[in-house]
């Protein structure tokens, strides 16, 4: 049976996740992300099914490691990011949070998402489902896989990796 310590340790580690992005602290952000970690948001084959593996189907968003996610951080920081330029004022809410441990040194944590976006004067949003892999790292977490379900993908925009 899990702990409540546990469960409260990990909801902490995903809002301070959120908080970094809202505040784009990329750095900081950054760093809640192993090296190897993989990033991924795949893309729908039909209403109901979406592709599952990210090298032979087509995916909104995928990095097999923190280099791709890095990147784009580089990117923002420069300003040479035309799709996010502005950057959109974004507010990031985490829910339904469900932790499960699959060994001593592991947790896969699924939850729910909704991320507010405002720019241009006109406020949007995106939401969906989110599963990750996570290790412990000193006192708190790593990620080591984040798979996004993006519920509505029917994408009048941009995508980046601050909406998820």
């Amino acid at each position: 049976m899990m702990s409540g310590d546990l469960q409260l340790s990990v909801e902490r580690f995903l809002y301070r996740k959120a908080d970094l992005c809202d505040r784009r602290q990329w750095v900081d952000y950054l760093e809640l992300f192993d090296e190897e970690s993989e990033f991924h948001i795949p893309q729908w084959d039909s209403e109901h099914v979406y592709t599952t593996d990210p090298k032979r189907g087509m995916s909104l968003m995928y990095y097999p490691n923190r280099a791709g996610l890095e990147d784009r951080v580089f990117r923002l920081g420069t300003g040479k990011s035309a799709a996010s330029t502005p950057m959109p004022r974004t507010l990031h809410a985490v829910n339904n949070v469900l932790v499960r441990e699959v060994s001593d040194s592991q947790l896969e944590v699924s939850c729910k998402w909704t991320t507010h976006i405002y720019r241009f004067g006109e406020a949007s949003m995106f939401f969906g489902d989110v599963n990750y892999k996570l290790k412990p790292a000193g006192g708190s977490w790593t990620i080591l896989k984040k798979h996004v379900i993006l519920m509505n993908d029917t994408i009048d925009s941009v995508l980046d990796f601050y909406h998820v």
